[in-house]
């Protein structure tokens, strides 16, 4: 099995994918850029997520404008899950001391933790789908199953992030 860390350093698999989101992303190239590293990774992912959770809260009012109170509650849940996503990411603190010290640090965890991380940056994407699909089925039969696969795609996002946290509070 190839080490992460020469993944990175060749720029290739995991960090590859990463950097295809960050512009600038430094990875986890050595162990003591670890702690900043995981900083920006979640950092951008919060940023991202934030920006579709400001794009529901515009379709909420536009719903509320055009009178079609009767899905709000349902868009409410979506909203309310993406908020809580990005309040506990961003809230998390950062580097999780102990596991990203040279020592606790494995091979292995390090790459599931890239793994996590290009799982949850992928997750955006499919989340800011299900946001145009909700905005473009207002005023069809379709918005209630729109905003259903919505708020889906934000609880996996939140368990996805709670695996991630397991893994690392394992280590």
């Amino acid at each position: 099995m190839t080490d992460p860390l020469e993944k990175i350093t060749e720029g290739k698999g995991l960090v590859g994918k990463i950097r295809k989101w960050i512009s600038g992303f430094l990875g986890y190239v050595d162990q003591g850029n670890r702690r900043d590293a995981d900083k920006i990774m979640r950092e951008m992912i919060a940023q991202r997520f934030e920006e579709q959770w400001s794009r529901v809260s515009e379709i909420q009012r536009q719903l509320i404008n055009e009178g079609q109170i009767e899905v709000m509650d349902d868009l409410e849940a979506a909203s309310i899950k993406i908020r809580t996503f990005v309040d506990r990411i961003k809230t998390a603190s950062y580097g999780y001391a102990g596991f990203f010290d040279a020592v606790n640090i494995k091979s292995e965890e390090l790459a599931k933790i890239y793994e996590f991380d290009i799982d949850l940056l992928e997750r955006c994407d499919s989340l800011a789908s299900a946001v145009d699909n909700v905005e473009a089925s207002i005023g069809t039969d379709g918005l209630p199953a729109a905003i259903r696969h919505l708020t889906r795609l934000s609880q996996e996002t939140i368990d996805i992030y709670n695996r991630r946290d397991e893994v690392i509070l394992s280590v």
